[in-house]
């Protein structure tokens, strides 16, 4: 079956990814408007946690150096509690700190405004302080409310015995302690190929020994098996270096906790094939009979011996 999955059918260069490793598409766009709320609301609740979190705090400090700032330029004087005759520092730290009180709204009482320019600011820098809060904790919510489904994928995608075959496999496992149920996965292999005297991107399905399950529980080990029908069979390792081949791994899923559909995207290039290996145990029964997945050995691999051509020598990560 040929799918360009809407990735377009030019070849890759420079040995470079359609899909990331974390599921995102490997492309940029040019030509968009310099201001997108929608954009941003999107970057702001998929952006990771410790950028989410650092600029947050960068906010609230660049909002109240600014209001800072104003209440210097309207005068200190302007705010009663101040302590006369302190430094320019000691100026602006008092109206710093008077700034935050007024944000939050927690206005400890010591320095207050006076008169009508002061008073004015403070009224606004309040307004500000109520709908950045409120902006701040609906972005909160909704990544933590946000459905998304944390599939732990092995480093690697091997080529390994199969019955009296050898397999193309890899593993996954979910990163969470929430329930996945239907799991359906598909993996499609992409290589450059020359068709009519002109370089393009070729998609091929790729059949699965089983592509869906009922429960993630422990890990699954999706594998392709290299039959006489697989595009593989007439592939090696120095093919798909060659022609810059990548495996697209697109899985769904039904998260029991949020009662919503989440989707995982991942890939390989030919650089993460290791040909000639088997996946370690990454499961056993403790002392109670009960089966503990140890999800650091997810990548666990040895080398073995399989059948096929193989050009290329490979090594274990």
């Amino acid at each position: 079956m040929q799918d360009d999955l809407g990735l377009g059918l030019q070849p890759v260069v420079q040995n470079q990814r359609t899909i990331n490793r974390d599921g995102t598409s490997n492309s940029r766009r040019t030509g968009l408007p310099f201001f997108r709320t929608a954009d941003m609301y999107n970057s702001l609740i998929n952006m990771s946690w410790r950028k989410f979190n650092l600029l947050v705090f960068a906010a609230y400090i660049v909002i109240n150096v600014f209001f800072a700032l104003v209440y210097l330029l309207i005068g200190i004087k302007n705010l009663d509690g101040v302590k006369p005759g302190g430094s320019n520092f000691q100026h602006f730290m008092d109206a710093f700190f008077f700034s935050a009180q007024t944000i939050s709204t927690v206005g400890y009482g010591h320095i207050s405004p006076s008169g009508l320019p002061a008073s004015s600011v403070a009224a606004l820098e309040s307004l500000i302080g109520l709908l950045s809060f409120a902006l701040a904790t609906g972005l909160l919510y909704g990544r933590f409310s946000k459905p998304s489904a944390k599939i732990r994928y092995s480093k690697n995608i091997i080529v390994a015995p199969y019955h009296d075959i050898t397999a193309l496999m890899f593993r996954l496992a979910n990163f969470r302690s929430n329930q996945l149920v239907e799991l359906e996965v598909h993996l499609m292999l992409t290589y450059n190929a020359v068709i009519d005297g002109k370089a393009l991107r070729q998609y091929v399905s790729l059949e699965l020994e089983r592509d869906n399950i009922n429960l993630l529980t422990l890990s699954w080990t999706v594998v392709h098996p290299i039959t006489e029908d697989s595009p593989l069979k007439t592939m090696d390792l120095e093919f798909l270096q060659q022609n810059e081949a990548e495996f697209i791994v697109m899985l769904k899923a039904f998260d029991d906790d949020f009662s919503q559909t989440v989707h995982s995207r991942t890939s390989y290039t030919d650089e993460e094939i290791i040909w000639g290996a088997k996946f370690l145990p990454a499961f056993a029964r403790n002392e109670t009979g009960i089966h503990v997945l140890a999800l650091n050995k997810i990548d666990a691999l040895e080398k073995v011996e399989v059948g096929g051509q193989v050009k290329a020598d490979t090594t274990l990560p």
